[in-house]
């Protein structure tokens, strides 16, 4: 957000372009316009932001307590002037905070700094500068400061786009319920489906791994050095300060974890990785599908006019969005797994090797938005091609041998599957080639006359019915 630069150095480059081609990171760079909506909650200046308001609201909470009679209660003056700082926090105040670490060289102690820069000198400001901070270490703030960065990361910006594309595949699947379509696994043909169906498939686990992730427990501590309120206890041995941490921290939206070390253990964050991490495969696995569909012809792709698909190939109509997709999400997972494997492990009671680490979430979740938005730009210029998804299933006359054997089963017919292997295997499978094989069997005439109407597009089952219920 903050970025210092020589003007003279980058000659003959506007100043807005600079530092976006200069950007180390591409979600600060090529793709800084799609991630804009996570800068102000996912950035330093967005960490700083929920910091200062981690220490102004517990300043508040002490003021609100009948048992810290040395703060409050404050007139209402100074509730505005409190809740002032928090609710009209700029980039100037957040340049300020980085000023003041310039000479304290800790971001925490800069923040509070700056809280008691804005308090001035007052007839009621001395006793609220005492209390700043009271019985915090930095952890304290840092915690709940990232607890409140994911929160309304994942509320404000990944779940919307989440449901986003949820509603669209949902759209799609009933749309497409009743289109027949060939299978293939293993890469061979298989048992018909339809596109409705494959797509309802894709929708059930989106929609279990979203609502895993939007149910992830957002945990916090508010304990002091080392998780015992020591020095809480020591400055004021009769308030219960586990009562009034408990207050503080859900007075925040956050669930109070009361048995942690300095710092709160991370455990959730793994798991709100971990959420991620499976959302994310999900959606990887759907973009190669869509990949291979296109290859297929099964899609067509809508083609901007003054687009090139390839720098030699003038016909061509990448799947680009798809493959952008899959890349970010790779990069994605890549730190979410280091994320939950590291952020849980601390040595003793504190190391700050978690520190560095946590600033890496935004570009995380960063790279799952773009992916988000290259799936929703991807779905939305898909094109059904109704013609090469007829003729794929039209012809995979094998695929019935299914049919046929399983009703040979119902009937006694001994050794159904091998018969069936016999017939199909290693030559082409014919219309002509099932009826002839059908009109020997010793079964029903009804149940004959069913196999013999029987066709590739018709053998599929519930699908239909499964999509639309969807």
């Amino acid at each position: 957000m903050i970025l210092a630069f020589r003007a003279h150095v980058y000659t003959g480059l506007s100043l807005m372009k600079v530092p976006t081609l200069r950007a180390l990171s591409p979600t600060d760079g090529r793709y800084s316009a799609k991630v804009d909506e996570l800068r102000d909650l996912l950035s330093e200046f967005g960490l700083i932001r929920f910091r200062v308001l981690v220490e102004v609201r517990w300043l508040q909470c002490l003021a609100d307590d009948p048992d810290i009679k040395e703060v409050g209660p404050v007139s209402s003056v100074m509730k505005d002037v409190l809740n002032g700082i928090t609710d009209d926090f700029s980039i100037d105040d957040a340049e300020r905070v980085k000023e003041i670490e310039a000479t304290t060289n800790h971001d925490v102690k800069a923040v509070e700094y700056l809280i008691r820069e804005k308090l001035g000198d007052g007839p009621e400001t001395q006793p609220l500068k005492d209390f700043l901070h009271f019985g915090c270490t930095s952890e304290d703030i840092n915690n709940l400061a990232y607890a409140l960065m994911l929160r309304s990361a994942r509320s404000e910006v990944v779940l919307p786009r989440m449901r986003e594309l949820h509603n669209r595949l949902r759209a799609m699947a009933r749309e497409f319920a009743e289109l027949p379509m060939l299978s293939r696994t293993h890469g061979q043909t298989a048992s018909p489906t339809t596109l409705g169906k494959e797509l309802a498939n894709v929708v059930a686990r989106l929609e279990r791994a979203q609502r895993q992730f939007a149910a992830v427990e957002i945990l916090g501590k508010f304990n002091g050095a080392v998780g015992n309120y020591n020095a809480h206890v020591i400055a004021h041995p009769d308030a219960d300060w586990q009562a009034i941490s408990r207050r503080f921290v859900e007075s925040l939206g956050i669930y109070p974890n009361a048995y942690t070390t300095q710092i709160e253990p991370h455990d959730w964050m793994a798991e709100y990785s971990h959420a991620l991490l499976r959302y994310n495969t999900i959606l990887i696995d759907f973009a190669r599908d869509v990949w291979g569909y296109i290859s297929l012809g099964y899609f067509r792709q809508k083609a901007a006019k003054d687009e090139v698909g390839s720098s030699t190939m003038p016909h061509k109509v990448n799947p680009i969005d798809f493959e952008n997709a899959e890349g970010n999400l790779g990069v994605a997972n890549a730190l979410l797994s280091h994320f939950a494997e590291k952020l849980p492990i601390s040595r003793w009671q504190r190391d700050l090797s978690d520190s560095t680490v946590q600033r890496n979430f935004g570009v995380a979740i960063g790279h799952l938005v773009i992916a988000l938005r290259s799936l929703l730009k991807g779905v939305g210029k898909l094109q059904v091609n109704r013609e090469a998804i007829h003729a794929d299933v039209a012809g995979a006359w094998e695929v019935l041998a299914e049919a046929v054997q399983t009703v040979m089963r119902r009937y006694g017919i001994p050794e159904p599957y091998e018969k069936l292997k016999v017939l199909t295997r290693g030559q082409a499978v014919t219309r002509e080639l099932l009826v002839k094989f059908i009109d020997t069997l010793d079964i029903p005439a009804g149940e004959k006359q069913r196999l013999l109407e029987l066709t590739p597009e018709t053998y599929i089952g519930l699908a239909a019915k499964q999509a639309g219920d969807i």
